[in-house]
């Protein structure tokens, strides 16, 4: 629990830093570290600084996700204009249930969201073995469908507890 405490202030001061950008200014420092000791302590209250609601120990295999994530993203973007601009395309919007193997919020979440970031498709409902997403084509749906991202997530979230 310790260790999550502690990322959650790196984490949050990190964040105020760099929005701030007062670096020089002792006040405002002061309130900022105030400020992120005061949203710690809260969010300890409340039990929401555990394993799954602040997932350090997943930033390594994050990592390794998100340039896999990107280029799947410009994919479908040139997909999707690819269809826009051509006669060809066809577009056949449809509604696909997908049963997933995500074990955890998190794992369930990150999927969800990955889906809607990609261009073409967009999550509109999940459960907790399944979900439904909207594609625009085909190719879009076999995109999902694959499971390439479903695995790729699943690397992420750890092994089943």
């Amino acid at each position: 629990m310790t260790k999550f405490v502690v990322s959650l202030v790196v984490v949050l001061a990190i964040t105020w830093l760099l929005f701030s950008g007062m670096w020089d200014q002792p006040l405002l420092l002061s309130l900022g570290a105030a400020s992120v000791l005061f949203t710690v302590w809260l969010s300890r209250r409340l039990g929401l600084v555990d394993r799954e609601g602040h997932p350090v120990h997943r930033l390594a295999a994050t990592l390794r996700y998100l340039p896999w994530l990107v280029g799947q993203v410009v994919q479908a973007n040139l997909h999707v204009t690819r269809c826009v601009l051509s006669r060809r395309c066809e577009i056949r919007p449809r509604i696909v249930r997908y049963p997933h193997g995500q074990h955890t919020d998190l794992g369930r979440t990150t999927l969800a969201n990955s889906i809607t970031l990609t261009p073409g498709t967009v999550t509109i409902h999940v459960r907790d073995r399944e979900l439904w997403f909207y594609a625009l084509d085909d190719a879009c749906a076999q995109g999902v469908l694959s499971g390439e991202m479903d695995r790729r997530v699943r690397r992420i979230e750890g092994p089943e507890r």
